[in-house]
């Protein structure tokens, strides 16, 4: 049953030549029907504990002034669609697959909504219940149209061990093809937490999850190697410092999803995963490319700057000309310099001063002094090349920005995924984003190749170069095949 005949981005996908995947649309879990779930995997109890934390409302229970205080920040509200149709088909598997070619999409992969409020939920055995009973509900749930929507499994990433035992069970046991996880962990700074009883009111940080953290998660890379699936990551950096506004959603929500992920890219590459894990390959949803173009600029930057041979070369302390700088300070500076000279001589340095220059330059040790020794750059191209083949970033229908992506100059060529976003607030119409996608082509920001990569082929890239037979059994195996044959996906 098709509800709208004819809608534009259906007229869309009629004149195109490839199929369209869609690389993240979400569903609205019916939460009693979840409750069954988690019934079954962790009891009364944990179904108890889940409804209470739902029910919790921490900041509408606060006055303005105890939300400043405590610096509690404004969450998310009014996030879901109140097109009755739209709503209805963001909860409902059958809906949202006879909804389909309405959409002009020809496979879809569908994301979680509830899992990304309980993904990096600190309780650890709400966290790993909420997420196997999502697993199970949603391979129940979208097993019957298989041949056209597949779900992304909810992976938490707290330690390595639960992130291998759940993306195992996930694939091995419940036949899923896609693995989600949060791209970092917020951890109480440890020497913070020994000082308060409750580590929640420890001072927090970041763990990027490969570089300085807490664990070691190569086995956990390791393991997706194994089960040959991508990993995508889908969480944000609301409540982040920056991102504190205790009265404004748009001030926190504006860049959260960009924000994590170039933080958990840098930490990739500067962690040497991409290095040490060559056919692996990452998503990062929903925070658009123009992140990426900048990042990939900074490093190529930061790389030609600071790597270690341009270090010794260039701003080593030892290497400056004493005796020609005290002729400088002698004759251009007058006596306010000579009078001075000695002193001057042994506080050169305004970062560290009243330091030798022997000194600055002997307490760096030499293990450390190259941050991209890890990453195994020795040129400018490892760099792109371990940045390009190695990442892909989830672009949303209305985000112009995509085709940065395709730089016509050269600077870089990224991998953008059509990611429609279907089922929460920014998406007013589900049957609009295909034909508001291809406004792109319309306006001559990108060519109708472009769009091609955009809206298919850097999907199937993705999603088949761990696993050829990913869209094996589909309505767009045909169609990947020739755009990505079996022995290229493996390269790419």
């Amino acid at each position: 049953m098709a509800y709208v005949k004819d809608s534009k981005s259906a007229a869309v996908r009629a004149q195109l030549d490839h199929p369209v995947i869609d690389g993240d649309g979400h569903w609205l879990e019916p939460v009693p029907i979840f409750l069954d779930y988690l019934r079954q995997v962790g009891g009364p109890s944990v179904v108890e504990r889940f409804i209470h934390k739902a029910r919790e409302s921490g900041w509408y229970e606060m006055g303005p002034q105890e939300r400043l205080d405590r610096r509690i920040h404004r969450p998310t509200w009014w996030g879901e669609p109140t097109h009755t149709l739209d709503r209805a088909t963001a909860m409902i598997p059958q809906l949202f697959y006879e909804r389909l070619d309405d959409f002009g999409v020809d496979f879809a992969l569908v994301y979680t909504t509830l899992g990304l409020f309980y993904i990096s939920n600190p309780d650890e055995e709400l966290r790993r219940a909420t997420a196997r009973a999502l697993n199970l509900m949603n391979t129940e749930m979208f097993r019957p149209y298989a041949h056209r929507m597949t779900p992304a499994a909810i992976v938490p990433v707290h330690t390595p061990q639960e992130a291998i035992e759940e993306a195992t069970y996930a694939v091995r046991e419940l036949g899923m093809k896609v693995i989600m996880i949060a791209n970092h962990v917020r951890r109480p700074v440890p020497v913070a937490a020994q000082h308060v009883t409750d580590k929640a009111q420890a001072r927090m940080y970041i763990d990027s999850l490969a570089l300085d953290s807490a664990y070691d998660y190569d086995p956990f890379w390791a393991t997706c190697v194994e089960l040959k699936v991508a990993v995508t990551a889908h969480s944000g950096s609301m409540g982040w410092n920056g991102r504190e506004s205790a009265n404004n959603f748009t001030y926190n929500h504006i860049g959260h999803f960009a924000h994590a992920s170039h933080a958990f890219a840098k930490a990739l590459i500067l962690g040497g995963v991409t290095r040490r894990f060559p056919t692996l390959r990452f998503a990062m949803l929903e925070g658009g490319v123009g992140w990426a173009c900048n990042l990939l600029t900074d490093l190529i930057g930061h790389w030609e700057k600071r790597n270690a041979r341009a270090l010794e070369a260039n701003v080593r302390p030892t290497n400056l000309d004493t005796q020609m700088l005290a002729d400088l300070f002698a004759r251009y500076g007058g006596r306010g310099y000579t009078d001075k000279m000695a002193e001057l001589m042994n506080c050169l340095s305004l970062v560290t001063p009243f330091k030798s220059l022997e000194e600055l330059s002997e307490r760096e040790s030499r293990d450390t002094l190259d941050d991209f020794e890890a990453a195994g750059i020795t040129c400018v191209d490892d760099l792109r090349q371990q940045f390009t083949e190695h990442f892909y970033f989830g672009c949303e229908a209305d985000d112009v920005i995509t085709a940065w992506a395709f730089d016509r100059h050269g600077n870089h060529q990224l991998r953008p995924i059509f990611s429609s976003d279907v089922g929460h607030f920014d998406v007013v119409d589900m049957n609009e984003v295909l034909e508001e996608a291809y406004e792109l082509v319309e306006h001559a920001l990108i060519t109708t190749d472009n769009f091609r990569e955009f809206v298919c082929t850097n999907a199937a890239r993705l999603h088949t170069s761990l696993n050829p037979d990913f869209f094996t059994g589909t309505v767009v195996e045909e169609a990947v095949a020739k755009l990505v044959p079996p022995a290229l996906a493996a390269h790419v």
